[in-house]
C-alpha cells in the first residue's frame, strides 16, 4: 500500500491520502485504531454520518483507512461566514440527539457517546455533515456527551475573541432538552466533564486554566 500526502493533522493523529477516495489515519503515538473503528463501523450500519471505514489487510495494524471525504470543517465554516453560530449550534445539538437514539454497542443500557464532538470534529460535505474522530468514543449516559460538547466550546468562548464560540454554546444548550441535566461543578455530568478536560494530556497549562470560567459559563446557561 503506497501512502501518500500529508492531508491533515490533529493533536494527536495525521491523515496522509490513499487514492481519491481513501484515506489512512495514522496515531502519532502509535495507538491502535481497532476499536474506534469498530465503533465508527457500527454507527455508520446505523446510519449515523461517520466516514466509512475500509476493513481488511491494506493498512498496517493499527491504521484507520477510511472513506475521503471532501468539504470544510464546521469550525473553518462559522470563521469564513458560511455558516452562522446559531446554526452551528443547532446542527450539533441534533447530531448529539441523533447519536443518543443509537442502542449501544456493548451495554444494554447506555449509549455511544462521542465526547469529541466540536465544531473542528464536523466535516460539511456535499451530503450533510459528518462526525470524526472516534478516538475518545465510550459507551455511558448521553449527560456527559452534552457536557463536554458545551465545555470545550466554552473554553474558547471565555478566551479573548471567543464571541463565535459563545453564540454556537448557546445555541447548542437551547437543543439540550429538559431530559439532559448536566449538573454543576459539583455534582453531576459537568463536574465528570470538568475532570476528564483537565486530565487530558492534550490540553496546554493555559487551556486547562480557563477549566473554571468554562464551568461557570456553562452552567450559568443551562
Amino acid at each position: 500500500m503506497r501512502i501518500g500526502e500529508l492531508v491533515g493533522s490533529g493533536r494527536s493523529a495525521d491523515v496522509f491520502a490513499l487514492d481519491d477516495e481513501r484515506v489512512l489515519r495514522r496515531y502519532r503515538d502509535g495507538h491502535d485504531a481497532t476499536e474506534e473503528a469498530a465503533v465508527m463501523s457500527y454507527l455508520a450500519d446505523r446510519g449515523f454520518p461517520v466516514p466509512v471505514v475500509h476493513p481488511g489487510p491494506a493498512a498496517p495494524r493499527g491504521d484507520l483507512v477510511m472513506q475521503r471525504l471532501s468539504g470544510p470543517t464546521m469550525l473553518q465554516a462559522l470563521v469564513s461566514g458560511a455558516m452562522t453560530p446559531e446554526q452551528a449550534g443547532q446542527v450539533l445539538a441534533g447530531l448529539l440527539h441523533r447519536l443518543h437514539g443509537i442502542p449501544a454497542r456493548i451495554s444494554a443500557d447506555q449509549r455511544v457517546l462521542h465526547l469529541d464532538l466540536h465544531p473542528d470534529n464536523v466535516l460539511l460535505t456535499p451530503q450533510g455533515p459528518v462526525v470524526i474522530d472516534w478516538c475518545n468514543a465510550v459507551e455511558g449516559a448521553p449527560g456527559l456527551d452534552w457536557a463536554m460538547s458545551a465545555l470545550i466550546l466554552a473554553q474558547v468562548a471565555v478566551d479573548p475573541g471567543g464571541g463565535l464560540a459563545h453564540a454556537t454554546l448557546s445555541s447548542l444548550l437551547k437543543g439540550l432538552g429538559a431530559s439532559v441535566d448536566l449538573g454543576d461543578e459539583k455534582a453531576g455530568f459537568l463536574r465528570q466533564a470538568r475532570e476528564r478536560r483537565a486530565g487530558d494530556p492534550g490540553l496546554s497549562r493555559r487551556e486547562v486554566g480557563l477549566l473554571d470560567a468554562a464551568t461557570a459559563l456553562v452552567r450559568g446557561r443551562v
